[in-house]
Order: structure tokens, then sequence, then C-alpha cells
């Protein structure tokens, strides 16, 4: 039997993106809201408790809003805005942190898909605290690059207009009163007693992010070098198909470069170390589209489904 899945919000960039993963798949039956009530609350409800799964691709309050239509019990929603991440009840969907996050997805019916800067960002920061490497006190500095296909529909036509304004031509620093959305998730999943400082910038490319964060050697719970940092990510993430970690000599972070859209595509992610026996620099990069979005909203529903977590997924 088909998984009957409806996408409230299937207009938007990520509701798109998922509808477009789903059409090689022949285990998901989709449900289709008329395009003149997609906004119609009765039609949408009635669409929501009609299908096993809902994925909420919506601006906040409409997502709550849809929540609050469910009264089919059994319905699980697995929901992409920012609206529950950091909410009781709700599994926050980043099941490589650990075997407890992947059993709340799997049991739950409640998924909040992290935000695109935060997973580079808690990949990075979740892991060392967990090993007591990082004070949960430490001052944590991070700085993203993102393409511009994060910023919703409205920013992707701006950026693809041929008499566009010569300042989108260049990268743009934002969030610059740090008050950024994701800033909230990354305090809380990751445990830091301090707000991160988080600068973002948005880039003249589609897709793709890299997040780092810079750390003091000799601030750590015990000085680190670069290697050892790898190791223990390698060991951290080990078995795990979504993430990869870097070589010492791997060739991209050799080269002195580490490219926005360098996994755009790719729905895994992958972490780098560099830097000296000093200052040391974690980065993650993967697409914003992919683990970044509608790609970690499918691994957390095939996790549901108990199938291949890739299935439908690009690795």
């Amino acid at each position: 039997m088909k998984t009957k899945v409806f996408i409230d919000g299937s207009e938007g960039t990520t509701g798109l993106r998922i509808n477009e993963r789903f059409q090689k798949r022949d285990d998901i039956e989709l449900l289709h809201i008329d395009p003149d009530l997609r906004k119609n609350p009765e039609e949408r409800k009635k669409m929501i408790n009609a299908s096993d799964i809902t994925f909420l691709c919506l601006p906040d309050e409409a997502a709550k809003e849809s929540v609050a239509l469910v009264e089919n019990e059994n319905v699980v929603i697995i929901d992409a805005s920012t609206a529950h991440r950091t909410e009781e009840g709700w599994a926050y969907g980043f099941p490589e942190l650990s075997n407890k996050h992947r059993e709340s997805i799997k049991n739950g019916k409640r998924i909040a898909v992290p935000g695109c800067y935060a997973t580079g960002f808690i990949s990075l920061v979740y892991p060392l605290i967990t090993g007591g490497i990082l004070p949960k006190d430490y001052p944590i500095s991070s700085f993203a690059i993102s393409g511009y296909s994060g910023a919703g529909k409205r920013t992707i036509a701006a950026y693809e207009c041929q008499n566009r304004p010569k300042e989108l031509s260049s990268g743009r620093e934002y969030a610059l009163t740090q008050q950024h959305k994701h800033l909230k998730e990354m305090k809380k999943i990751t445990g830091l007693e301090r707000t991160p400082l988080f600068s973002p910038i948005i880039d003249d490319y589609y897709s793709g992010m890299v997040v780092s964060v810079q750390l003091y050697a000799d601030m750590l719970v015990k000085k680190e070098m670069p290697e050892s940092l790898l190791n223990y990510y390698a060991e951290y993430y080990q078995n795990q198909q979504f993430i990869q970690v870097s070589a010492a000599d791997d060739e991209t972070a050799v080269s002195g470069f580490l490219a926005g859209n360098g996994l755009s595509g790719w729905d895994g992610l992958k972490i780098y170390v560099t830097g000296n026996e000093e200052r040391i620099v974690i980065s993650s990069q993967f697409d914003n589209l992919g683990k970044g979005a509608s790609g970690a909203a499918i691994q957390c529903m095939n996790i549901i489904l108990g199938c291949d977590e890739e299935k439908g997924l690009d690795l």
C-alpha cells in the first residue's frame, strides 16, 4: 500500500523540490489540492487528515495553523518551517546527532526539519559539546555563505532578473542585528549557554553553502589539533551515510578554498577541519536545498517508513 503524502505549501521552493523528488517513487501517493483552494483552511484540513504524512513548507504562522487542523491522530507532520524546531513534543530532524534523535524521528508524529544554517552549525558544534571538547560557555563565532535559493521565491526572482541591481553580483552579509531566525535552534540543540555570534552571507549562485566556526585551541577543554578533531569527527559520524569527514590531505582543503557551491545537488554534508595548532576552523559544506531542506525532510520520512534513508535522494 502506498503512503499518502500531502505537501502543504507545495508552491514554495522546498515544497516544489520535495514534489520533484517524489516523481520517481512508486511507494508514494501524492494528494493534490486544487490550486485555487491551497490557502482555504477547510480544504487544507481535509487533505492533511486524509494523509499519512503531511509536509509543511510554509511561513511559521501558517505552519502553526496547519498543525491546529490535525484531527486524525495517525497523521505524521514533517515541518520545514522555523515554527516548531525548539518546541517540546517535536523531534528534531537530524538523525546523525545521536541514536536518541533517530529514534525520536522514527517513533514521532511531529518532526521539525532543521534550518539550513543550523544544520551546518549543529553538525560541527553538537559533537564537540557532547564529547566534552567544547565548553558550553565558549563564545562561539560563526560565519556562513549560501546561494540565493534559500531566501525564497521573491529573492530568487530578484537574482535572476536581467535588470537586477549591481550589488546582487556581490556577496552580501546580512542578519546584521544578530537576530537570525536560526540562532534559537543553534543554541538550544547544541546546549550552548551563549547565543552564537553569526554572520551569514548570501552570494550570486543558486545553491550550496558552507558554515564555519572558529576556535582557539587553548580555550577548549583540552588542547586539540586539526588532525585530532578530524579523527574525532570521523569516529563520531562513522557509518553515517549522509555525513562525510574530510581527510587531513583532502584536495579541497589543501587548495585553500572551500566553495559555497561545491556540493550543490548532493544530499549529504561534508566536514572539514583546517587551521593550525593555535587557531582551528571547522566547516561544513552541503546543499542548502538538500541536507539543509528538502533532502533532510525526505530522509526523516524514510526513517519513519522504515525504508533506506537515502531512498529518492542523491548520495
